[in-house]
C-alpha cells in the first residue's frame, strides 16, 4: 500500500494545517513531499500516525531521547509535578537540583536554564561580548544554533546565501570552516573576536565530529586570543558522560545544552554552564544595577515541570551511565560498520560519519568532514529516494536530504539490522 493509501487522516491534517499553519507544520524541517505524517503517539523506539501506520523511529526528538519515548521515571515524575504545578512563576526547589546535575554532570561552577537551546545560545553570545567588550561571534558553517539572528548565518549550503529573509546583525558573524584548523585560524585571526561558537559534532550537516586536533587547536588559539570558546551540546550532552567535551578532553568556557536537559519531551529546556567567572556576569546579587550585567530571564525559565524532568533524566542517566552508554555506543558502532559493508559490498559511492550513538550517511563524491565537504558534492535526489524507500518500509529519520539517525535505550540490534537491510535492498534497486 502507498504512503497516500496508507496516510489519509495525515493529508486531510495537512490540507486543514495550510489554512492556518504557514507551510502546513509547526516547524519547517519536518514537511517532506507530498506532506508530513502527523505523530499521535510514541513509545520506546517507535511512533504511531494518526492513521495507526508504525514507525521506527531514529528521529528521537531531534536526537534528545536518549532513554527512548515515554520513559516511565520521568513520566511519572512530570505527572506528580503537574499535580503540584507545572510553573509557578516564582523560584522553585527543582531549579536547583537541576543546576546542581548539570554542574556535576559537565563538571563546570555554575548553570542557568533557558527556554530552549536557541536561547541558550543567544545567551551564551550576549555573555561572550560582555565578558571580552567585544562583538563579533565566529561560527561554522553548517552549523545550527537555532533562529537567533546573531548566528543564523552560513546555516544552510550555499553559505554566501542569506539563512532566513528578514536577518540583521549578521554583520557580527564569522563563518568558519569546520575541522579546518589552519584556515579557521587564519580567518580568525583577522577578526576581534568575542567568542566562537560551534558544535563538537556538527549536526544539520549530518553528524560531523570534529577532530580531536581541531577542538585542542581551538582552545588553545581562544584562550591565547582571549576568546570565548562555547560548545554547543544542545544535541551532544548527554550522548556521553560529561558531553563531548569530555569526550574529547576539551573544555568550553560556556557550554549551552537544551532537549536532554529539560526532560527529553517537555518544553523550558535549554540552558548554560561554564566557569564562575564568566557565569557571574549574569549574577543580580553581586551586580545589582542592570547596566552592569547581562540579562537573562524569561516567564518560563526554570518552570518545575521542565526542571524536575530534566533533573530526573540526569540523575537517570547518571545512575545508568555504565549500561546506558555501552549499550548505545556499541549499537550505533556496529550501525556504522555495517552500514559501511554495504556500501562496500555494493561498490557504492557512499560515505559513513558519526560517533558514539550518532550516525549519518552521505551521498557524496568526497568524504566529508566539514559542512561544505558534506553539501557540494551531495546527491540531494537519492537522499530523497532513500527516505521515500525507508518511510514505505516504517523507518523514519530527518531530514530527507541529509540521513542521520540517533540511537536511544530503547533501540534493539534487530531494529539496527533492519535499518541497514533496507539499505542494502535501496543501494541494489538503484544500481540495478
Amino acid at each position: 500500500m502507498s504512503y497516500l493509501e496508507r496516510t489519509k487522516k495525515s493529508m486531510e491534517l495537512f490540507e486543514k494545517a495550510r489554512k492556518h499553519i504557514p507551510g502546513g507544520s509547526a516547524y519547517s524541517i519536518r514537511y517532506f513531499e507530498p506532506y508530513p505524517f502527523y505523530v499521535s503517539r510514541a513509545k520506546g523506539s517507535r511512533i504511531w500516525d494518526v492513521d495507526g501506520n508504525e514507525y521506527v523511529d531514529f528521529w528521537m526528538v531531534h536526537f534528545a531521547a536518549v532513554l527512548g519515548h515515554g520513559y516511565r521515571p520521568v513520566i511519572e515524575a512530570a505527572k506528580e509535578q503537574l499535580e503540584h504545578g507545572a510553573h509557578f512563576g516564582w523560584c522553585n526547589e527543582w531549579e536547583v537540583k537541576w543546576a546542581e546535575a548539570v554542574c556535576r554532570w559537565f563538571d563546570v561552577d555554575m548553570a542557568k536554564p533557558a527556554n530552549s537551546g536557541t536561547e541558550a545560545n543567544m545567551y551564551a553570545v550576549r555573555l561572550a561580548r560582555a565578558y571580552t567588550g567585544r562583538r563579533k561571534i565566529g561560527k561554522m558553517e553548517g552549523g545550527w544554533h537555532g533562529g537567533y539572528d546573531g548566528l543564523h548565518k552560513a546555516v544552510n549550503y550555499p553559505y554566501d546565501k542569506p539563512s532566513s529573509l528578514g536577518l540583521a546583525c549578521v554583520e557580527n558573524i564569522v563563518p568558519l570552516p569546520f575541522n579546518d584548523l589552519e584556515a579557521t585560524i587564519r580567518i580568525a585571526g583577522k577578526e576581534d573576536l568575542a567568542g566562537i561558537i560551534l558544535e563538537p559534532v556538527l549536526g544539520s550537516a549530518g553528524v560531523i565530529p570534529a577532530s580531536e586536533e581541531y577542538l585542542k587547536g581551538l582552545r588553545e588559539f581562544c584562550s591565547r586570543r582571549n576568546i570565548v570558546l562555547i560548545f554547543d551540546e544542545v544535541i551532544t550532552g548527554f550522548r556521553h558522560p560529561g558531553g563531548m567535551q569530555n569526550y574529547f578532553k576539551v573544555k568550553p568556557d560556556i557550554t549551552t545544552i537544551g532537549k536532554t536537559a529539560g526532560g527529553q519531551y517537555f518544553a523550558g529546556a535549554g540552558g548554560i554552564c561554564g566557569t564562575a567567572e564568566i557565569m557571574s556576569l549574569l549574577d543580580q546579587v553581586e551586580r545589582p544595577e542592570f547596566w552592569n550585567r547581562s540579562f537573562h530571564g524569561g516567564t518560563y525559565v526554570g518552570n518545575a515541570l521542565t526542571m524536575r524532568a530534566g533533573y530526573v533524566t540526569i540523575n537517570e542517566l547518571e545512575k545508568k551511565s555504565g549500561e546506558v552508554y555501552s549499550y548505545i555506543n556499541s549499537l550505533g558502532e556496529y550501525g556504522r560498520r555495517r552500514i559501511m559493508e554495504v556500501l562496500e559490498e555494493n561498490r557504492f559511492e557512499a560515505y559513513v560519519t558519526g560517533l558514539l550513538s550518532m550516525i549519518g550517511l552521505h551521498f557524496t563524491r568526497e568524504k566529508p568532514f566539514n559542512g561544505l565537504t558534506a553539501e557540494r558534492t551531495k546527491n540531494r535526489e537519492l537522499s530523497r529516494k532513500l527516505f521515500n524507500h525507508m518511510l514505505q518500509k516504517g523507518i523514519v529519520y530527518q531530514r530527507p536530504e541529509t540521513p542521520h539517525f540517533a540511537v536511544s535505550t530503547a533501540h534493539s540490534m534487530d531494529e539496527m539490522e533492519r535499518l541497514v537491510e533496507e539499505l542494502d535492498t535501496f543501494i541494489k534497486k538503484e544500481r540495478g
